[in-house]
Parts: structure tokens; C-alpha cells; sequence
């Protein structure tokens, strides 16, 4: 599932791709715009602030982040693709942008291997699989003995067509074998909103949202998209454990600029 445009990128250091710029003179003289291609909340917004608050204090630069959302991220990173390649405007590109949705649309308003500039690949990131606290959904066999029990009338959210969380969720689903509804959101914060008001069964979100939930006993993670069992979540089942055999899926994003 990982795009080649991030294979053996790991190690480059964010500054690379603006070397061109800083040949050219004194570098940064002006505000960089990170584009984020999803809601303010979400794991991509909130990974980004943590990338670019530390490009802050190691350049001096500002450094603005400019949520964009909407089209299962085609929008944020079609302005990606249309900023002047001089280092001032870069975004947060990851496992749906570059490598899902080229299956997913017909058509791109960008073309990941000519109009994107890989910089870094920053993080591998799972999902975990909430109820809400109150739920009597407590584990794994439980949601799937409650779905065939009543076929059709479950439903789960994820942060956009596409994410990971949607396609983790659609291969729980044919693995067990289950008929549920999928309910897209704009984002991960509205669909985690509408978890705890009720209004969904189950999510699949990034581990890095769903912890502060978790620790605040707000919802119960009943399962991680891990083969193996995650620090952040060490009591909590792998899919795997819990009877899919073989389920995992992981989400992957970095850096990218403008070609050129």
C-alpha cells in the first residue's frame, strides 16, 4: 500500500526540498505555508502542528498551517501542485492523496509522480477501533455477534471517503462477513462527535486521536489495526488477535512540495 514517491525517504531532512531557495538568498524571509488536505483536529492537522512547530524553532521561520478539506483531500493538494515551487508553500501528503485516490477518481486535479516533489516520510500510523464509553459493545466478537444479529442497522463513521479508517472499516467488514452502514465525514473530529452523541456504533480513527479519548474514558477501544499490540494501547487486542487473521492496515504520510 505505500506509495513509491516516500520509499527510502525517511531519512531526508525536511530542508532538503528548500535548498534551492536558500542558494538563492536569505532563507526564510517570509511565511511558509504548510497545506493540510483535511479538518483542523484530525490526525493530519494534528501530526502536521507538530512537524511544523519544530521547523519553526530550528529556522525562525513562521510557518502558517492552512487546513484545506473537502474531496478526500484532492483540494489541499491540488493547491500544493499549483504554489511556485520555492519553498514557501509545501503540504502534508499521505497514504489517501498519493496512492488510494488514484483508484478512487477517475480523475486527480493532480498527478502524484509529475506534479508533487516527495521531501520526508514522517510517520506510519495506525487505527483503533472505538465504541462509545457507554456502549455495551465490549470487544471485537461482541460488534460482530451484534451486526449479524441485526444486519443492516449498525453503523460506523470514518474521517473521509478513502482514509483509512473507511477502507480499515470496509475490510473489518468483509472479513467478518458483517452488513453495516458507512457514514463519511469532512474529518475526523465530526465523526468522533457524532460517536459520542450517539449517533454512530463504531469508528475507525488514527491511534493518535483516539488515545486522549481513550485515557479521558470518554470511549473503549476494543481493537488496533496492528499485527502486533501498540505502546500507546498495550492492553487493548489486535484485530488479528481478536479472529480476523491477517487484518491490518497502517496510514503513512509526509512532506510534499511543488515539483520543481
Amino acid at each position: 500500500m505505500r506509495s513509491k514517491l516516500f520509499r527510502g525517504l525517511s531519512a531526508l531532512a525536511f530542508g532538503a526540498v528548500l535548498s534551492a531557495s536558500a542558494n538563492a538568498g536569505a532563507y526564510p524571509d517570509k511565511p511558509i505555508t504548510f497545506v493540510v488536505p483535511s479538518a483542523a483536529g484530525g490526525s493530519p492537522d494534528v501530526l502536521s502542528r507538530l512537524i511544523t512547530t519544530q521547523l519553526a524553532r530550528d529556522t525562525g521561520a513562521t510557518v502558517v498551517v492552512e487546513n484545506r478539506p473537502g474531496a478526500a483531500g484532492n483540494i489541499g493538494i491540488a493547491l500544493v501542485k499549483r504554489a511556485a515551487p520555492d519553498g514557501y508553500t509545501v503540504g502534508y501528503g499521505n497514504i489517501n492523496t498519493l496512492a488510494v485516490n488514484r483508484s478512487l477518481f477517475k480523475r486527480l486535479p493532480y498527478d502524484v509522480d509529475q506534479d508533487l516533489t516527495p521531501v520526508a516520510h514522517l510517520f506510519d500510523l495506525y487505527n483503533a477501533l472505538i465504541v462509545p464509553a457507554d456502549s455495551p459493545i465490549k470487544s471485537v466478537q461482541d460488534l460482530i455477534d451484534r451486526a449479524r444479529k441485526e444486519p443492516g442497522r449498525l453503523s460506523y463513521g470514518a474521517s473521509g471517503v478513502g482514509t483509512t479508517g473507511h477502507m480499515g472499516g470496509e475490510l473489518f467488514k468483509s472479513m467478518a462477513r458483517i452488513n453495516v452502514m458507512f457514514i463519511p465525514y469532512n474529518g475526523g473530529p465530526a465523526a468522533i462527535q457524532d460517536l459520542l452523541g450517539g449517533r454512530l456504533d463504531y469508528l475507525f480513527v488514527n491511534t493518535s486521536e483516539a488515545t486522549p479519548l481513550v485515557k479521558s474514558g470518554k470511549v473503549r477501544a476494543i481493537g488496533v489495526s496492528s499485527l502486533k499490540r501498540l505502546a500507546l494501547m498495550p492492553d487493548v487486542p489486535t484485530l488479528d488477535e481478536a479472529g480476523l487473521k491477517g487484518y491490518e492496515t497502517v496510514a503513512w504520510g509526509g512532506v510534499v512540495a511543488p515539483k520543481g
